[in-house]
């Protein structure tokens, strides 16, 4: 078998993989959706629902997808979203596509801001650990870190909103911007400080854990003792050998991490209201607007998905001998040993 027919073969598992994912998903979430409590004819109309009589009730589901067995429903549904239609939020009586495409944007920077600056900088503290490894400000670090792996999102939220914004009144507390500049960069900038914190907090250590073992697992091996007795410093044999090393499992575990940097930007959103998909999520869910809430978690299953064959593909191009599940095994692996 040539390469070119390795790669259409490679890529063809992964696009029927993808169609079924999806497929299994949007059956799920469109059932649990249906079935939960709550009324949307209520949610859409409101009080109005009361006074309308039977003909009205009904043409109202009709309009609205509801009539008809859940499978019926569903059929409906998934022929319309075909075709781009994935109808309308119950809250704001705007199709759920217009009312969501607006956000995406904010979550994926907040989120692509936070996943660099988690691992640049736990990438960073991992490097000056394993060259301090059982020294007292390893030892600091690592207490500590722990420690704030171990805060509740939400707890150090409202703390750091406490402290920076109604006491100190430095930073704003909710939104991207305020009102009148959404143009302002360094707005914007402010307004993403509070919820980069919480983020950064919650998931550095978790990651610097595991590059500093992997690290420290990789100082242990022969080839450093070598190194050593032909007088290269530890400096030297940890950036220009042990991190050369080690560098395809920690790229394999950023990609790997996506969805876990991911729902840490929802629980960022929901924290500081900021207007993204995760605050969205949140709200489709109180005021049960249903195709809000399907098309949030349809759209989080894409990014899933796709962070997944991300992760097999930048596997595949760096070290082929490595199999990702090694670095689900780092992953494991540092879990256990923080719990």
């Amino acid at each position: 078998m040539n390469k070119k027919s390795m790669i259409f073969k490679k890529i063809t598992r992964r696009a029927i993989g993808f169609i079924l994912t999806m497929f299994i998903l949007s059956v799920g979430v469109f059932y649990l959706a249906r079935l939960a409590p709550g009324d949307p004819l209520q949610s859409y109309y409101g009080d109005a629902v009361e006074s309308m009589t039977t003909v009205e009730l009904d043409a109202a589901r009709v309009r609205l997808g509801l009539d008809g067995p859940i499978y019926v429903q569903y059929i409906k549904w998934s022929s319309n979203a075909f075709q781009g239609d994935f109808g309308l939020s119950l809250k704001s009586k705007m199709p759920a596509i217009d009312v969501i495409s607006p956000l995406i944007g904010n979550t994926l920077i907040l989120g692509g801001t936070a996943y660099i600056l988690v691992f640049g900088l736990a990438t960073l503290l991992a490097l000056f650990c394993a060259m301090n490894e059982d020294t007292l400000m390893d030892r600091i670090i690592c207490k500590v870190g722990t420690a704030a792996y171990y805060i509740p999102p939400f707890w150090l939220g409202v703390v750091l909103v406490l402290i920076f914004s109604i006491n100190l009144r430095w930073l704003p507390s909710s939104g991207a911007y305020d009102i009148g500049k959404s143009g302002d960069i360094l707005n914007r900038i402010q307004h993403m400080i509070l919820p980069l914190v919480v983020m950064i907090l919650s998931h550095l250590w978790y990651y610097a854990y595991m590059i500093r073992n992997k690290l420290l697992d990789e100082v242990r091996k022969d080839y450093v003792f070598l190194a050593k007795s032909k007088g290269c410093t530890k400096h030297e044999i940890v950036f220009k050998h042990c991190f050369r090393n080690v560098a395809p499992t920690i790229v394999s575990i950023m990609a790997i991490s996506i969805p876990h940097v991911l729902s840490g930007t929802y629980i960022a959103e929901s924290v500081f209201n900021y207007p993204g998909i995760g605050a969205l999520s949140i709200q489709s869910a109180k005021y049960h607007d249903y195709n809000l809430l399907i098309l949030v978690v349809l759209i989080t299953g894409i990014l899933v998905i796709l962070s997944s064959i991300i992760a097999q593909s930048i596997n595949e191009v760096i070290d082929p001998r490595m199999k990702l599940t090694e670095a689900l095994a780092w992953r494991k692996k540092a879990e256990k040993s923080l719990s």
